[in-house]
């Protein structure tokens, strides 16, 4: 860099002809979607409403409500008030929102003069083999000396790089936002998520637990029947290999709830110990119903994709402080103080100095670093383009899945219904071929596998119903209301 004084005239004038003046691109949020226009609905819901995506209207801001509450379960909703309040996560997020916000106060402080006091006292020892310095005149060459001084500098920013700074900083900041946002959500979801899971596995326990004891007494008929003659020691060892195996499912189930229950505690910030989540027999949640039209529009308050569209704010700012290197940096510096070889004299008024003037450092050559900088901008913010578009794709691909599971996992709980029915019929009827002497266990005890194993169907598939459900919730950004607050 070389420096160029300047008048402070010079220096006036210049700043007043060129304030307010800014380089580099002004953002433009680009399309959505690069080479297709967004479309208005989802195809998984089959309808053709027209409702539009409205690119110019993020609202990550926009208020989610406690949507877990559409589930209507008070321990559900006693977990994610924990969750709220002592989630490690949420709490990581927050903290870099606040970073984030100091950051913007950081960089908003270099459009203002920076003032300081330099206060100092420095002693020293001259050579004596310099006639300067006095050694000739046989003066001491140690010396005292004592400085006090006021210094400010303030760079006029004549090409707008501080304010591009500040733009970007704000834009980190509003991405900050809704990175609490998104973790809010990803923990509240999991929450949900690991609280059916575990109701599921209490469903399947409780259903073990009735399977085991019906079978319990299945073998206490058959082993009576065996002592009256009637059955075969094969039909005992068959009855028992059923009780056997159904208890044996038992234990698995218990460590998966012991587990979730873990999980579900350093969800809410709290240690394991001691923390419980009571089962509740014969409850069972049903998912919420979900509307008929779900618009593509609901998409613009997920907080994914608002940061990165905020993320791609900030790049484009970069851009032009990149640019801003290409030009002269211009400053103002002052300063003003005393200084003397005594203390006595330290601040009389013939000690004192001062100094003021511009200086204009205008880059000449910097082996082609400016280029290179600039170049990285424009890559990263070509990088964040594709970072939000890629963040959009994967919304529309999270709901069409949600919506398309939503879809045929009801077909799927209606067929599995309809076979447990039959299934259940067809125990029923072995079981009286059995009693009658018509037929061996065996036939029972098929039966009664083919049953339970439709039992458990149809309870993991009402569990990935409301796992759905919650997926529905969360690829939504929190509902699928269209107002503040709706769910």
């Amino acid at each position: 860099m070389r420096a160029i004084s300047t008048t402070p005239g010079f220096a006036i004038v210049a700043a007043a002809l060129l304030a307010g003046c800014k380089v580099g691109p002004d953002y433009v949020r680009p399309a959505a979607l690069p080479n297709s226009s967004v479309p208005s609905t989802f195809s998984e819901t089959g309808s053709t409403n027209e409702v539009f995506w409205q690119t110019a209207a993020p609202s990550a801001h926009l208020s989610r409500g406690a949507w877990w509450e559409l589930f209507g379960d008070t321990n559900l909703d006693r977990l994610e008030d924990l969750a709220a309040a002592g989630n490690q996560d949420l709490a990581i997020a927050t903290a870099r929102f606040a970073q984030a916000r100091a950051q913007v106060n950081l960089t908003r402080a270099d459009l203002y003069p920076q003032v300081e006091v330099d206060p100092n006292y420095l002693r020293q020892r001259a050579s004596f083999n310099v006639p300067e310095n006095g050694a000739a005149a046989g003066v001491s060459p140690t010396f005292n000396t004592f400085t006090a001084q006021l210094q400010a500098g303030w760079e006029v920013d004549v090409w707008g790089r501080v304010r591009r700074q500040v733009e970007s900083a704000r834009a980190q900041l509003a991405a900050g936002v809704d990175d609490v946002e998104a973790v809010k959500l990803a923990v509240h979801a999991e929450v949900a998520l690991d609280f059916f899971t575990l109701r599921s596995v209490d469903a399947e326990g409780e259903l073990i637990e009735r399977t085991a004891a019906a079978y319990r007494r299945s073998l206490e008929l058959t082993v009576n029947r065996r002592k009256g003659g009637i059955a075969s020691d094969l039909d005992v060892a068959q009855a028992e290999t059923q009780l056997r195996a159904t208890e044996a499912a038992l234990p698995p189930l218990r460590l998966q709830r012991a587990r979730l229950g873990h999980a579900l505690a350093a969800l809410c910030g709290r240690e394991a110990r001691g923390f419980e989540v009571p089962p509740a027999p014969g409850s069972f949640t049903e998912p919420p119903a979900v509307p008929t039209v779900v618009p593509s529009a609901l998409l613009e308050r997920r907080p994914d994709i608002a940061a990165a569209e905020r993320r791609m704010a900030a790049a484009n700012a970069q851009v032009g402080v990149s640019q801003a290197a290409f030009y002269p940096h211009f400053r103002v510096n002052g300063l003003a103080g005393f200084q003397s070889l005594d203390a006595a004299t330290w601040f009389d008024w013939p000690s004192r100095l001062w100094s003021v003037g511009p200086s204009l450092q205008l880059p000449l050559f910097t082996g082609g670093r400016n280029r290179a900088g600039l170049a990285y901008s424009r890559a990263a913010y070509e990088e964040s383009v594709a970072s939000y578009r890629r963040a959009v794709l994967a919304a529309f691909q999270e709901v069409e899945d949600q919506l398309a599971a939503q879809r045929w996992l009801e077909a799927q709980l209606a067929a599995e219904q309809a076979a447990l029915k039959a299934a259940r019929k067809t125990l029923e009827i072995a079981n009286n071929r059995y009693r009658s002497g018509l037929t061996t266990y065996l036939e029972v005890a098929t039966a009664q596998s083919a049953s339970l194993a439709l039992e458990r169907a149809v309870v993991q598939t009402r569990t990935r119903k409301l796992e759905i459900a919650v997926g529905l919730i969360k690829a939504l950004g929190g509902g699928w209301g269209t107002t503040p607050g709706a769910r």
